[in-house]
């Protein structure tokens, strides 16, 4: 997966993030902008699609003819919205599946409560579980992400940024290490 710099002109689809699991379908460009979900999918050429993340997952999943983005923090994780995406874009896109996951918090820098790493780890398996640098239980977001690509079928995934948005302080924003306002924007869309 190619990541472009030139971005489509407005309207785009942005988010209002809730770290939940619904997904909306794009059908024109801008359509659903501003809607309470967590992913957006289209199978219509210009359409840009867009997450705003800080210390979440932006997550890029493309086919053949169809694709759509997801924001996927711990909370969305267990609500779904990777699963749900995948299945979305595979109502518009039935072969096969890529993706690729942006920059997010890694588990040496996000500390997590055990009852909380314990409910991610029984549906998403150990692999969840981390160790931050100062030795206490973390989350392996990434491996929680991964996991969730591999149960719904989509592979291969990329990783072609997996800078963590704690440590890359002069790069990235990270709510959680710095209490930034600022997100980065994960862009998606389809050549005309």
């Amino acid at each position: 997966m190619a990541i472009a710099h030139q971005v489509p002109a407005p309207p785009w689809t942005w988010l209002r993030q809730v770290h939940g699991g619904q997904v909306v379908t794009v059908g024109h460009p801008g359509e659903h902008a501003g809607a309470e979900a967590d992913a957006a999918v289209t199978a219509v050429p210009g359409c840009a699609l867009l997450v705003r993340t800080a210390d979440c997952a932006p997550v890029v999943v493309r086919g053949d003819v169809a694709v759509g983005v997801a924001h996927a923090g711990w909370r969305g994780l267990m609500a779904g919205v990777v699963e749900a995406a995948v299945e979305a874009l595979r109502c518009i896109d039935p072969g096969p599946l890529r993706a690729a996951i942006g920059p997010c918090i890694s588990a040496a820098r996000y500390e997590f409560a055990a009852d909380d790493l314990d409910a991610v780890a029984a549906r998403y398996g150990p692999a969840v579980r981390g160790r931050t640098d100062w030795g206490t239980p973390a989350l392996d977001l990434r491996a929680g992400v991964r996991a969730a690509l591999a149960g719904a079928g989509v592979g291969p995934v990329d990783e072609p940024v997996p800078w963590c948005t704690a440590q890359w302080a002069a790069e990235l924003f990270s709510h959680r290490a710095r209490g930034d306002a600022g997100r980065q924007a994960t862009f998606a869309w389809l050549e005309r």
